[in-house]
């Protein structure tokens, strides 16, 4: 038998990208990476990431990695991480198999964008040089333009990313500079990751923090709604229409808990099985 320190590592951590989503009174805790590896491993990472957040802030927190570079590694695949006792999950977004419609619409989603599914590339690619070019803000045009190149880095040769987006406009990004001062030259895979965490930072600060929190923001709440309406849905024709308080207490229920719920009425037979369902989270 081994006697423990009592005293337990606090060592710190810092997130990629953190957002505090007043209008639903939750963080959104955003985490960007090119693959899966990581020490110590992702869901790890994304647990010690939320008992951090949670004992600090006491609110609701959804988090979403989101994967950049495409791959089929299993750890791309993965959102939760269990031991005994214990079973907890975060969303994960491959973005080379999201929509870029939606991505498009929104400024601050553009890098995001040049990444999605497609099956021509580079017309997505010029969509996406398109719709910089007819943003008015200079700086924010030039902020996001350099973020675009960077990721677009990750799919495209250099040759064609050059051929739709001006090498000086880049240059005189304040994300491009600050990519620069913290070293560029190791490379461009490391360029990339550090570019991102660094760089994504002052480029949201400059003009893409408001584009991104309301896109992203936006686009959970309508993957929660859609969610409630297709569970709702789903108990009106398995046990008719219930009653609204009942409707209430679901809508009240976190993206994570209609999944749940999703799974569990396939065994309700009655109304009073979805009441007793709902009154767990109540009694808590």
């Amino acid at each position: 038998m081994e006697i423990l320190n009592t005293e337990l590592s606090t060592e710190p951590i810092r997130a990629d990208a953190l957002f505090f989503v007043r209008v639903a009174d939750a963080i959104l805790h955003l985490e960007f990476q090119t693959l899966p590896q990581s020490e110590p491993p992702l869901p790890l990472r994304m647990l010690d990431y939320w008992v951090r957040l949670y004992r600090q802030y006491r609110c609701d927190i959804e988090q979403v990695i989101i994967f950049l570079k495409p791959s089929r590694l299993a750890g791309v695949f993965v959102n939760q991480f269990t031991e005994r006792n214990l079973s907890f999950r975060y969303r994960v977004i491959r973005i080379w198999e999201c929509d870029p419609q939606p991505l498009l619409t929104t400024p601050g989603l553009l890098p995001l964008a040049v990444l999605a599914q497609t099956e021509v590339p580079e017309t997505l690619l010029s969509q996406v040089a398109a719709r910089i070019d007819m943003i008015e803000d200079r700086q924010q045009q030039r902020n996001l333009s350099a973020c675009v190149q960077l990721l677009a880095g990750v799919k495209f040769d250099e040759q064609l990313i050059q051929a739709y987006f001006r090498e000086d406009m880049m240059q005189e990004s304040v994300v491009y500079q600050r990519i620069i001062r913290q070293g560029l030259e190791q490379g461009l895979e490391q360029g990339l990751e550090q570019g991102l965490k660094q760089g994504l930072k002052q480029g949201l600060e400059q003009g893409l923090e408001q584009g991104l929190e309301q896109g992203l923001g936006q686009g959970l709440e309508q993957g929660k709604r859609n969610e409630l309406n297709l569970i709702i849905r789903q108990i009106n024709r398995r046990l008719g229409a219930i009653n609204p308080q009942l409707q209430n207490q679901i809508e009240e229920l976190s993206f994570d808990q209609l999944e749940d719920l999703g799974e569990a009425l396939l065994d309700f037979e009655t109304e009073v099985d979805l009441t007793n369902w709902l009154n767990q989270f109540r009694d808590n």
